[in-house]
């Protein structure tokens, strides 16, 4: 091997963030660049490498070049940094599925066009400015390919057993072990396109392919001591006869092999559905990686290691495997004992003892244990490296030991999930910790997945932000959102296509996706922040106290704390309200001397606290939450000694005196192509849902209010704000055509100070809702596309069974009243709608003397 593949993965990054490729290292900003200046009023500049990221799902054969350049330029326009293409089936049921009639039947995963794609997509990210990653073959599960025979598969023991009475000379033929042919999996499923059925398909290699382990005969029945152990591998011929002169009693003659597991990559095409290579094999996993580098570097040349810079292992779901070709030859090296006369423990007999026969299960456990982590985690890094790419992966639940693998990898990746609007980790702790252990800076995450019974195209940013803000208390400082789908047609058609049942839904064809670059933007500032410096581990010294009387009513506060040496100490603690709950909280933090100041990552604001007290324990003050917020408490500058804090009781958050409510009537406008009026009044402000015009109450997208409003002048030295209330879910204010931002989270008010004048006022407020009450009113009409049912247990939903004539020849819709088209209908016509629109009360608020 050359030197360069024996380069540390700590150097290698070192290297390749001074060629000019994404960092391993978070941010090349100077201390000064980063933080800024004392007394600025919103965050500094951010690095591109804190930008949120994107699991981009290619969808089986329905990917185009038009449809890539659109979704990487969207990105581009949104601040997404980076883009991971998992190649899939046409549709997720959860099963591999696939969707008839295709209009592009060509695309096929590894093969000639699907390469061009990725060629395309590699020379867009160039154009663009975005970093590209690839997962290291089809599906997302887990690692192999057509290209894997089976004696490169993962593999397993299998044995038949023959009984005998002993006493004299016996001729036996033993057979050979017969095996389930279908694969012996954890999801053995997938869609067979001769069957037009979901099934465990036949594996021909199953039936084929099978290599002696063994043949023994031991006593039949009973514990048996290793010397009533008789090998008689060397006696069997190759038709499987053996004679043997058997000792009197009764015997059981095992014949051990080793066959495939059959376990297959998923869920993937049919067409590009091969063997999942053995993960105990330094060939058979140098061979996949190989194979896979060698692809990308035939076909994306210059642009391997600059713009596709990293190979992907995504969540390891392949199955457990028993057995490699070199298991007997490793178990030897590595516990210091033959395992031949062991092997009968495998066909579930006692050997010697039962603590005997535990202590050899522990040992052989713990050789596939080694084996993953040498072959399978410690093999790839070298070869991808040598490639001038990165080794990412997420390393947990499998056959090994956390700690020992994650030190294999150029970026460790974990996993969280949205548990109705909970933050849910996926065995993330462990990782973390051993990332940490490690020396990782950057801990990446696939974020936001979650069942369809909770994300159903009603996810919007208000929901997802105390999941993001859960993750990034427990150690991730970089979102990989799951997911962001390629969409290969026309904006005629959406919500377009989607990964079959699972969500949460990002992309250019979400209805909120141009203000939700606003909750995008929150990412990334918090992960520019988060990324910064090093993790500080919570201790008496290091920790935020909370002080609470009642933990069950007001804010539920978690936390992290980082400290940023390059500045002399800055100290950086993100503070978030996991509650749905507001109220004031008493915190102390272990700082002495410094001055604290707030940030707000939503409303991009940075002040000076001054309501602050200097205590034995550090730093006391009040901070005030409204439901799921959440901000940085930052340390940077030294304060006078004895300095006790120079603000007022209430400046820090003045109280707000309601000033008027904005009563209707407001003039809405919706947008005729998803079916609503494109003028309307509403004497009063109502939950769309509940008009009594279909256009209106099956609505989804955007609708602009507006009217004119009485304002008095702002009173001198202080803030009014405009309270919008209730939103459902994410508004977009204008005064005086001004562009106030964007409001998408708690607390639900605009700062309107500086464009609001005495007298009259013209405001506009554009509000999206979620596209579930669009495709439920759809459902009112009769269907213009075949449909079947995914998961019949999940009750999930269906998908599209074949692309239907008129949209495959661009004509009109069959049935005209139809407005939506996607690949997956997880509604009925009974199935509730969702609240939609401003419901308010929209009040003026005004800051207290």
């Amino acid at each position: 091997m050359s030197s360069s593949s024996s380069l540390s993965r700590r150097t290698f990054c070192v290297l390749l963030a001074g060629a000019g490729a994404q960092l391993c290292v978070p941010s090349r900003l100077s201390a000064e660049e980063f933080w800024g200046t004392p007394g600025q009023r919103s965050f500094p500049k951010l690095p591109d490498s804190a930008r949120p990221y994107v699991l981009w799902m290619w969808m089986g054969h329905n990917v185009s070049a038009a449809g890539i350049t659109r979704d990487l330029e969207a990105m581009h326009e949104a601040g997404i940094g980076g883009a991971t293409i998992f190649s899939l089936s046409d549709t997720v049921t959860p099963t591999a599925g696939a969707i008839r009639k295709s209009p592009t039947p060509e695309i096929v995963t590894f093969t000639e066009p699907w390469w061009a794609l990725v060629r395309h997509a590699a020379e867009e990210c160039r154009r663009l400015g975005l970093e590209l990653i690839l997962h290291n073959c089809a599906g997302y599960e887990s690692s192999g390919g057509k290209w894997i025979t089976p004696e490169l598969s993962m593999q397993e023991v299998v044995w038949s057993e023959q009984r005998v009475a002993g006493g004299s000379r016996v001729h036996l033929t033993l057979e050979k072990p017969k095996v389930d042919p279908h694969p012996h999996d954890q999801f053995p499923a997938t869609y067979i396109p001769s069957e037009d059925k979901v099934a465990p398909p036949l594996v021909e290699a199953r039936q084929s392919y099978f290599r002696e382990i063994a043949v023994l005969a031991i006593a039949a029945d009973g514990v048996v001591g290793r010397e009533r152990i008789v090998d008689l591998s060397k006696q069997m011929n190759a038709a499987g006869e053996v004679d043997w002169d058997a000792p009197a009693g009764a015997w059981s003659v095992y014949r051990f092999g080793h066959t495939t597991t059959g376990g297959m990559i998923q869920p993937a095409q049919w067409e590009a559905i091969g063997l999942e290579c053995d993960k105990m094999s330094r060939e058979a996993v140098t061979f996949h990686i190989e194979h896979v580098l060698g692809e990308i570097r035939k076909h994306l040349g210059e642009l391997m290691g600059s713009t596709l810079t990293t190979l992907y292992f995504d969540s390891y779901e392949a199955g457990n495997a028993t057995w490699t070709p070199k298991m007997r030859e490793e178990f030897r090296a590595r516990r210091g004992y033959e395992m031949t006369q062991w092997l009968p423990v495998l066909a579930g007999r006692v050997v010697e003892s039962a603590a005997e026969t535990a202590k050899f299960k522990e040992d052989f456990q713990r050789t596939i244990e080694d084996l993953y982590r040498d072959c399978y985690w410690g093999t790839p890094g070298p070869l991808i490296r040598e490639a001038g790419m990165k080794f990412v992966a997420e390393p947990y639940e499998g056959p090994w030991e956390i700690g020992e693998v994650v030190k294999s990898l150029d970026i460790p990746a974990v996993e969280f999930w949205t548990d109705n609007g909970r933050y849910s980790p996926w065995d993330l702790e462990p990782v973390v910790k051993a990332a940490r252990k490690a020396g990782d800076t950057l801990i990446v995450a696939e974020a936001f997945s979650t069942q369809p019974e909770f994300a159903r195209w009603t996810e919007h940013p208000a929901w997802l932000k105390p999941v993001g803000d859960g993750a990034f208390c427990a150690g991730v400082n970089r979102v990989n959102v799951h997911h962001f789908v390629q969409q290969a047609w026309d904006a005629k058609y959406q919500p377009g296509n989607v990964m079959g049942q699972w969500g949460m839904h990002l992309g250019r064809y979400q209805t909120w996706w141009k203000p939700g670059r606003a909750w995008l933007n929150y990412l990334w500032r918090c992960q520019a922040l988060l990324q910064r410096g090093e993790y500080v581990a919570p201790s008496a010294e290091t920790s935020l106290v909370v002080a609470t009387d009642d933990p069950g009513v007001g804010p539920g506060l978690h936390s992290i704390h980082r400290r940023d040496r390059q500045d002399g100490g800055t100290e950086i603690y993100f503070v978030a309200n996991q509650e749905w709950r507001a109220g004031q909280v008493e915190c102390t933090f272990p700082v002495k001397g410094m001055q604290p100041e707030l940030w707000d990552p939503v409303a991009n604001t940075v002040r000076d606290l001054t309501e602050f007290r200097q205590t034995a324990n550090g730093t006391s003050f009040g901070l005030e939450f409204a439901e799921t917020q959440s901000y940085f408490v930052v340390f940077r500058r030294t304060i006078a000694a004895g300095f006790a804090g120079k603000g007022k009781p209430g400046t820090d958050f003045p109280a707000l005196n309601s000033g008027p409510e904005l009563a209707g009537p407001w003039q809405v406008s919706f947008d005729p192509r998803w079916g609503g009026p494109a003028a309307v009044q509403f004497d009063s402000l109502m939950d769309w849902t509940t008009h009594k015009d279909a256009g209106i109450q099956y609505y989804s997208g955007m609708a602009v209010y507006s009217k004119e409003i009485e304002l008095e002048a702002a009173p001198a030295g202080r803030k009014v704000y405009l309270d919008l209330g209730v939103v459902k879910h994410i508004a977009e204010v204008t005064l005086n055509g001004k562009n106030l931002g964007v409001v998408w989270t708690a607390p639900w008010r605009v700062d309107v100070t500086d464009a609001m004048r005495p007298g009259k006022n013209r405001l506009e407020i554009a509000v999206t809702n979620v596209w579930a009450n669009r495709l439920i009113g759809d459902e009112q009409h009769p269907s213009d596309a075949e449909w079947r049912m995914g998961d019949p247990d999940a009750k999930s939903g269906a998908f599209m069974r074949e692309f239907p004539d008129w949209f495959l020849k661009d004509e009109p819709r069959p049935v005209k009243e139809r407005l939506t088209f996607t690949t997956w209908n997880y509604f009925t016509k009974d199935s509730p709608l969702e609240t939609s629109g401003l419901m308010g009360p929209v009040t003026v608020m005004v800051e207290a003397e």
